[in-house]
């Protein structure tokens, strides 16, 4: 088994407003921002995470929430500047920062890039106030036009806008509408996202009207279009990019490569000689910042349990992924595969070529049945 790249990932807990439809870890903010004690703690837990990858330098990183635009660019260049003297980064690294347009203000941007951030992923959702409002979210869709406006001026271009379909009564006229205002904003990546009805969330309480499967799939055949006509790629099942501008740290996940997790909730991959661990720190922010070091387990990944994890991943992207690289980063025959995937490749889902695999155009769109079949038995060693 090769040991892959090593990227990092630092979760920033806490949000203005929790929104319904949202089931990561973040926490509504109902206090004064413990901003210098977090970021001691999260350095700190890289400190103890590094022992075990030593010498190996970050690929990209990844500061994700929550909200990490709640912390102010000092206190973000404060742990990038950590980072990069205790692990180093290769030449021209990718630093993602989250925000929502709601809780930047103006100028700030300029500053975040100073402190290190080389790309902007932010939380746009949609651009239809009536949809913006069954959401939850708290900025407006001029605030999204301003700080597209900024990113570009701080010499930030290469952003993302995330954007949501199939909302609550939602027409596909309306989804593609919200598409074209986010393509004249002009950003470099875009992620468009099913809004999924997730256990525990204030949706799944009262779930909110959504739109026919038929509605769905001519939103997706319309983006597309839409997409491919402004010069995007359609690389990764919820992704797409201008030349040059796919997204790094998301691509070492879907091609199984490592990351450190830090940070409240946070979970990594770690490859070490011929196992594979996970990583996870406690999800409270209070006990986090308690004792950050105590809150971390970690688990051996069964050999029975690789191929899921690995196809879950790869499978996402377009072009699927090669045999070589399924030997490099699980260590495993390709055999494993060839003998779970053959009733996907019999039902049109999964198609085989001569170097690998690939999910077929209908495969796509129902990646969990492709996963079913790779999902590992209990009894296995």
């Amino acid at each position: 088994m090769k040991t892959p790249p090593l990227a990092l990932y630092a979760h920033f807990p806490w949000c203005v407003q929790k929104c319904p439809y949202c089931d990561f870890n973040s926490y509504t903010l109902k206090e004064t921002l413990p901003e210098q004690r977090y970021i001691d703690a999260l350095m700190r837990d890289l400190d103890v995470q590094l022992t075990e990858v030593a010498g190996r330098p970050f690929t990209s990183i990844f500061l994700g929430g929550g909200t990490p635009s709640l912390f102010s660019p000092e206190a973000i260049g404060q742990l990038l500047d950590h980072a990069r003297k205790t692990a180093g980064f290769v030449d021209a690294i990718e630093v993602t920062l989250e925000a929502n347009p709601g809780t930047i203000e103006r100028g700030k941007f300029a500053e975040y890039r100073a402190a290190g951030i080389t790309r902007v992923s932010l939380g746009a959702q949609s651009f239809d106030a009536r949809q913006l409002e069954k959401l939850g979210r708290i900025h407006s869709a001029d605030e999204t036009r301003r700080a597209a406006q900024e990113l570009h001026a701080a010499g930030l271009s290469n952003f993302n806008l995330d954007l949501m379909y199939a909302l609550p009564d939602q027409s596909a006229d309306e989804a593609l509408r919200d598409l074209e205002v986010a393509l004249d904003l002009d950003p470099a990546h875009l992620s468009q996202y099913h809004l999924t009805i997730e256990p525990g969330t204030v949706f799944a309480g009262a779930p909110p009207p959504q739109p026919a499967d038929e509605v769905v799939d001519r939103m997706l055949d319309d983006s597309l279009n839409a997409l491919s006509l402004r010069g995007f790629e359609h690389y990764e099942v919820s992704g797409y990019a201008r030349v040059g501008a796919r997204c790094l740290h998301n691509l070492n996940y879907w091609t199984f490569g490592d990351y450190l997790g830090i940070g409240a909730g946070a979970h990594g991959k770690i490859t070490t000689g011929q196992e594979i661990v996970r990583t996870q720190r406690t999800r409270e922010p209070r006990r986090y910042l308690a004792d950050e070091a105590a809150s971390l387990t970690r688990k051996t990944v069964a050999i029975r349990e690789i191929p899921f994890e690995f196809a879950m991943n790869a499978f996402r992207l377009v072009d699927g992924f090669t045999d070589a690289l399924f030997l490099e980063r699980t260590g495993l025959p390709i055999s494993t595969l060839e003998v779970a995937l053959a009733p996907q490749v019999r039902r049109g889902l999964v198609e085989r070529s001569a170097t690998g695999w690939r999910a077929t155009t209908r495969g796509f769109r129902f990646l969990n049945d492709i996963l079913v079949d790779l999902l590992p038995n209990p009894e296995s060693p």
